[in-house]
């Protein structure tokens, strides 16, 4: 998997570039497989996640490597899923836990650092 950068979404170039696949073929897919739904912004433009990334890296390998057809390659990714999806929204709520609470900490630093300058 390429190296992706430290960001929270990615337009539909940037994925195009990272996963060597063209924008039309990543609309297609989207199209053909339920698990790979990119959220939309208010102009309608596609924003990914790294998740989405990795859908459409192993979409890419099911595809072109293995030579699984669009329903052999969707009905595989579903059985994938099943199992795994429990620990994957446990491991993305960890995440946005650890996020939270760093946020937290640099607000209450911010918080005590004004708190200061009012009593100076």
């Amino acid at each position: 998997m390429p190296k992706l950068p430290d960001k929270l979404f990615f337009k539909i170039g940037e994925v195009a570039r990272l996963t060597q696949t063209e924008p039309y073929v990543l609309r297609y897919w989207e199209s053909e497989f339920p698990s790979l739904s990119p959220m939309k912004n208010k102009g309608g433009q596609r924003l990914y996640k790294k998740k989405d990334i990795e859908t459409i890296l192993h979409i890419k390998e099911l595809l072109q490597v293995e030579g699984y057809t669009i329903a052999g390659a969707r009905a595989k990714l579903k059985e994938k899923s099943r199992p795994q999806k429990r620990e994957h929204l446990h491991a993305e709520e960890d995440e946005l836990s650890a996020k939270l609470k760093l946020l937290k900490k640099r607000l209450t630093n911010i918080l005590t650092i004004l708190k200061k300058d009012d009593i100076d």
